[in-house]
């Protein structure tokens, strides 16, 4: 019962609270069995907090049974990315030059409202050293593995997040996207995860000018995703730049499907290299939107290959993370981060400007667009997972210049529709030969999160999406 347990949904697990055929104690005692068992192999979490769990577990479970829940979420088992403060918890960033690790004094926007929502938080999750890349390994943590094969990269920055999702490990989980650091953890390890539209959801402390990273859940099931979207995108004060709260219960209208719709599709943004093997698998996936009863169409959105730009704004964005930290810190950061930070620096104001035409260019380009096409599909990821321990495919990182190869290099998909401020998810539809899950990404226009949220319901009601089990999995057989 106890896996059975740790693999409903969010929405499954509320069901049986209301019912009392389950409860949040055993719910949360059935996740950190999980976590018990498998994050040793994985890697999917900085610290566990068994005690705090357990004892927020029974004060939902008295709500419960007065029949008086505090809230959308109360007792669902949930992990937050650490990167995000927790009141009470410290705040690392995969990092081991934090100076004042203490426990922070608040929650950050959309923990708060989860812990209002009576969520259970289970502990925090791992990710690269300060966000920085699309894969999670850091001198604080080490390296994060995929569940689907624990000899590959399981994505980033919110790795930690999609593995515990994938495992068990907690029924909602939050991450962070400045580039693609929830949809490609989400792609490389089979989930639904979602960016909401920027400043849908609250934050901070404030981010930099650039404004680049977008929050959002990585979760088993879409309904899942709509649940947390429903709680985290209530307001906060201390965003001044958030957008006006929509009031919005994202599981309504979930199942209103894609029929009507307009919707292109681009297998490589005119100028991306796309394995053949994925290629074809997101090419089937679309197809089943025409099924669905959409107007699916090939197109090239117009967007260029904008690399170039992305370099200096995604450098700049790094220096930052380098500027209050003395040598001996600096020394046992990941080296990559630094020479990306280093290359920041160097930067002109003139360089800022340029890009941020390019990025204006951009913008423009997709709202033409979406003058044309209700939505945008695209591939995830170029590949499938690749060997752990690697800032890119080796294959890609060999042909890069050394500049280049201070960059993700398999995020093309991802990074344009961050600086656009669009929502975008990637969505689960088949796997590898080697058992490798591939994903695609829904883009929708600015304010558009319900339409994207449906269209992926619309393919999970006819393709469910598959988690990894130990029957499946060698290193989760070892683990038992």
């Amino acid at each position: 019962m106890s896996d059975e347990l740790a693999l409903l949904s969010a929405t499954e697990l509320l069901r049986h609270y209301r019912n009392k055929t389950a409860s949040p104690v055993e719910a949360t005692k059935a996740a950190l069995d999980r976590i018990d068992k498998y994050d040793q192999a994985l890697n999917a979490f900085r610290f566990v907090a068994h005690d705090d769990a357990l004892a927020a577990a029974k004060d939902a479970e008295a709500r419960w049974m007065r029949g008086e829940p505090q809230g959308l979420v109360d007792g669902v088992p949930t992990t937050i990315k650490d990167s995000h403060p927790v009141k009470g918890w410290s705040t690392l960033h995969g990092s081991r030059t934090v100076s004042e690790p203490g426990p922070e004094a608040a929650d950050a926007p959309h923990v708060a409202r989860l812990r209002e929502h009576g969520a259970v938080f289970l502990g925090k999750t791992t990710l690269c050293e300060f966000g920085w890349k699309c894969v999670t390994d850091s001198p604080l943590t080490g390296i994060s593995r995929n569940p689907w094969d624990p000899a590959k990269t399981c994505g980033g920055s919110s790795g930690g997040a999609a593995i515990a999702a994938a495992t068990g490990m907690g029924a909602l989980h939050l991450g962070g996207d400045g580039g693609g650091s929830i949809r490609a953890p989400a792609a490389l390890c089979g989930l639904f995860g979602i960016k909401a539209t920027y400043g849908r959801v609250p934050r901070y402390p404030a981010e930099s000018f650039i404004a680049c990273a977008h929050f959002g859940p990585l979760t088993r099931t879409v309904g899942d995703a709509a649940l947390a979207m429903t709680v985290i995108t209530e307001p906060d004060y201390r965003d001044a730049f958030a957008l006006a709260y929509d009031n919005r219960d994202y599981r309504v209208g979930l199942s209103d499907g894609v029929k009507g719709l307009r919707i292109g599709y681009s297998a490589d943004l005119g100028h991306a290299a796309v394995d053949p093997e994925v290629a074809a698998i997101v090419a089937n996936a679309v197809a089943v939107f025409e099924e669905l009863g959409a107007t699916v169409e090939a197109v090239d959105p117009g967007l260029g290959n904008t690399f170039e730009a992305y370099k200096v704004m995604n450098a700049a964005y790094q220096v930052p993370k380098i500027r209050d930290k003395a040598e001996e810190q600096i020394a046992v950061m990941d080296p990559t981060l630094v020479a990306n930070a280093r290359f920041g620096e160097t930067l002109s104001a003139f360089d800022l400007l340029e890009a941020g035409k390019v990025r204006a260019d951009m913008a423009f380009k997709m709202a033409e667009f979406h003058q044309t096409y209700d939505l945008l599909i695209t591939p995830t990821l170029p590949v499938a997972a690749f060997d752990a321990g690697h800032n890119n495919p080796p294959a890609l990182e060999e042909a890069a210049s050394a500049e280049d190869s201070l960059f993700c290099l398999f995020n093309n998909f991802l990074y344009q529709v961050n600086y656009t401020h669009q929502p975008a998810a990637s969505v689960p539809c088949g796997f590898t030969d080697a058992g490798l899950p591939v994903g695609f990404q829904i883009i929708g226009p600015r304010f558009s999160d319900q339409q994207v949220l449906s269209a992926g319901q619309a393919f999970e009601a006819v393709h469910p999406f598959t988690m990894p089990s130990a029957g499946q999995l060698p290193c989760l057989d070892e683990a038992d």
